[in-house]
């Protein structure tokens, strides 16, 4: 493996399941990532978890990387799809939806963005699907509809707190039924550290 990026047999490696892989293609690319998602969204903790779901993404579609590709493009096409969506559905002004999105919007591949995040989408529903039905149902409001946390609490007359503890709690379960804790621990140290 070089510094400037992930070579051919990395990426063939990454697609094996190597963890190493894809720990040292986190320290390439999070910062890039991080930047991009905050470009985006002007928010420090809502880019961390644009990494964060960036590199989950990465992990559970590695099967379905091109061992020639580039695994920064893949990323980007990832972190950036989280990032409009996450910047659609927050309580952000209008003046920068009107001002940002249409902008984002011209720079993206659609029916490209559209294929990868479907073969994403298959990995991660048979994980959400084994749920508890009320994280299932918390999670899906906030990450498949984009609802605020205060939209949630207002719609399944719970409170935000509880809203909060549900995602906290689905994200949790996820990672776990993920079967790889030492990764996803390791992004979370790194975000602390």
């Amino acid at each position: 493996m070089n510094d400037q990026f992930l070579d051919n047999k990395s990426i063939k490696l990454l697609i094996a399941g190597d963890e190493s892989v894809f720990t040292f293609a986190y320290e390439l690319y999070s910062a890039k990532v991080y930047r991009l998602a905050f470009k985006f969204l002007k928010d420090k903790q809502q880019s961390e978890e644009i990494v964060q779901e960036t590199f989950m993404k990465l992990w559970l579609g590695r099967g379905q990387l091109d061992p020639t590709g580039n695994v920064w493009l893949y990323l980007f096409v990832i972190a950036k799809r989280l990032s409009l969506n996450t910047l659609r559905h927050n309580a952000w002004s209008v003046q920068l939806s009107e001002n940002v999105l249409p902008l984002a919007a011209d720079m993206h591949n659609e029916t490209e963005e559209e294929v990868l995040v479907h073969d994403l989408e298959q990995y991660t529903e048979k994980i959400i699907q084994k749920l508890p039905r009320q994280q299932q149902l918390v999670f899906k409001l906030s990450r498949v509809d984009g609802l605020s946390h205060k939209e949630i609490a207002e719609q399944l007359h719970i409170s935000q707190n509880t809203v909060k503890n549900h995602m906290v709690d689905a994200l949790k379960t996820l990672k776990l039924g993920l079967k790889y804790s030492d990764l996803i621990f390791f992004i979370a140290l790194s975000f602390w550290l």
